[in-house]
């Protein structure tokens, strides 16, 4: 499993905008991806899950990837999260 944390810059947190680029990403990977504030977790390939995590300017997650392509997603992700967000 890989993961990795981080803080959400985007004065909105995260909106529909890049959380449907976020959702576009992971769906290429066959990892299973989640994202997890405090004690609720999302499944990154579901936009509706994402959005209802409800992250704000400042809030930080954390996103676990498990997978056989985790190598190559985990780097993925993260840089649409620190491009977008």
């Amino acid at each position: 499993m890989k993961s990795f944390a981080y803080v959400i810059t985007d004065r909105a947190g995260i909106h529909a905008r890049p959380a449907g680029t976020v959702v576009k990403t992971a769906q290429k990977y066959v990892s299973d991806i989640l994202i997890k504030k405090g004690d609720k977790e999302a499944d990154a390939k579901k936009l509706m899950q994402v959005m209802a995590l409800g992250v704000k300017c400042g809030e930080e997650i954390i996103v676990d990837i498990s997978g056989e392509d985790e190598e190559e997603a985990c780097p993925a992700v993260e840089a649409i999260f620190k491009e977008l967000l």
